[in-house]
């Protein structure tokens, strides 16, 4: 039987037609082409494009030799590129919590600072490892409390309306809420605009209802970068939220941009409130909706079992967290 290991036919046949193209290249940048006059008729007559000859044709340049012209090996050298067994071991203890590769790069870049590896590296070692898919105990440490103590982090966030909620009313109403990472405790309250003075006053509306109903007072608070939240970059004091969150001595966290993951509490809160109170109905009156609205939100806390805090409600869950304390 004939060994075609050493078949060297492919590539005879490859070089020879980068050699009848490198040609014709020439020609037409001498003018001398008899068919091509311009160099994107070339490329489109060829099936190829800009990017893609000058990358093989600078290559042959430089070393003279032909066989340069042969496609070079692609994809990592296992030895120089691969991500060491110490980060490595990271990302997988990460990945067993049920996080994300985008939340585990924040977390790492925290700790490990430059050696950080990026969100499609984190993605390659979770899938080496069969870890690319949530597993259902991945599931269930994912819905495990984060915080241990009811205040420890807030997540803060604002929210659209639908211009046909109420009845008879074209004006666009918007959602200003905080969420307990610990205990799941929401409270949600109606703005007319997402002025960062209009969002201040609301949010220490609700501080103040949520330590006087459930005796929670928050530590931190993250948000997005929005204008209505933060400064993003001005001087924190002049900005009302900032300087809110600065008097109450409350740190102020924030997402990273376009993530709307990171604060996927609140994010979660909406799509519950919204298919329970929001989706295919209608209100009478801004009032009518701010009344269903703090019914609905007394039943999510007090009578609504949530899955993330194992059927308990967010009620429950405080009463349990005061025990683990005491």
């Amino acid at each position: 039987m004939r060994n075609n290991t050493e078949d060297k036919t492919i590539e005879r046949n490859y070089i020879q037609k980068w050699q009848h193209i490198i040609k014709e290249y020439e020609l037409v940048k001498a003018k001398k082409h008899p068919r091509f006059r311009f160099v994107s008729d070339f490329y489109t007559h060829h099936g190829t494009n800009r990017q893609t000859f000058a990358k093989y044709y600078n290559r042959y340049l430089q070393s003279g030799f032909f066989k340069d012209l042969l496609p070079s090996k692609r994809g990592p050298k296992w030895k120089s590129r691969r991500t060491i067994p110490f980060i490595e071991q990271k990302v997988i203890e990460q990945r067993k919590l049920g996080i994300n590769r985008y939340e585990i790069h924040a977390i790492l870049q925290e700790k490990l600072k430059a050696h950080t590896p990026s969100a499609s590296t984190i993605y390659n070692i979770c899938r080496r490892h069969g870890m690319n898919r949530l597993k259902e105990k991945m599931k269930q440490n994912r819905r495990k409390i984060i915080k241990e103590r009811a205040g420890e982090l807030g997540h803060l966030d604002c929210h659209y309306l639908p211009k046909d909620l109420i009845a008879n009313d074209p004006t666009r109403y918007y959602l200003v809420a905080i969420v307990d990472d610990a205990s799941r405790i929401g409270w949600a309250s109606v703005v007319k605009d997402l002025k960062s003075l209009d969002v201040m006053f609301c949010s220490l509306a609700m501080l103040n209802l949520i330590n006087v109903e459930f005796g929670i007072k928050f530590k931190a608070i993250l948000t997005d970068n929005g204008s209505e939240l933060s400064s993003r970059g001005a001087r924190r004091e002049e900005h009302p939220f900032e300087r809110m969150l600065m008097e109450l001595c409350i740190e102020h966290k924030y997402t990273r941009p376009y993530r709307p993951q990171t604060n996927g509490k609140v994010e979660r809160f909406w799509r519950t409130l919204n298919d329970d109170l929001v989706e295919g109905t209608y209100f009478d009156s801004l009032e009518h909706f701010k009344d269903e609205l703090e019914q609905y939100l007394l039943y999510y806390n007090t009578a609504r079992p949530h899955q993330g805090i194992s059927g308990l409600t967010p009620r429950e869950m405080i009463d349990q967290l005061t025990q683990r304390i005491t």
